[in-house]
């Protein structure tokens, strides 16, 4: 998910062009604060016992892939929700230009 986020940022911004080092410092931060959001709205949807859960795989070091899984099946319309999030993003920083 991560690198289609980043992937999607460097597209929609045009960040293709920075120096190398600016566009990785760029887009470090920028993915930090998407998926902090991310992270913020899903445990908002997701019930304490589910939080449990989500932590309790974390703890066992899930794959990736896993961890996605199981937010897909608790949470309706997961990857619509995460879409939106990347979107309001791109919106906000595309504002501040």
């Amino acid at each position: 998910m991560t690198n289609q986020i980043q992937k999607t940022l460097i597209d929609d911004l045009g960040l293709a062009d920075l120096p190398a080092d600016k566009k990785d410092q760029l887009l470090m931060k920028m993915t930090e604060v998407v998926l902090k959001r991310i992270f913020l709205e899903t445990m908002e949807k997701l019930t304490d016992k589910d939080q449990d859960e989500y932590a309790k795989m974390i703890d066992e070091n899930a794959e990736p892939a896993q961890l996605e899984g199981f937010l897909q099946s608790k949470i309706a319309g997961y990857e619509e929700m995460v879409a939106k999030i990347v979107a309001d993003f791109l919106t906000e920083m595309k504002a501040v230009n």
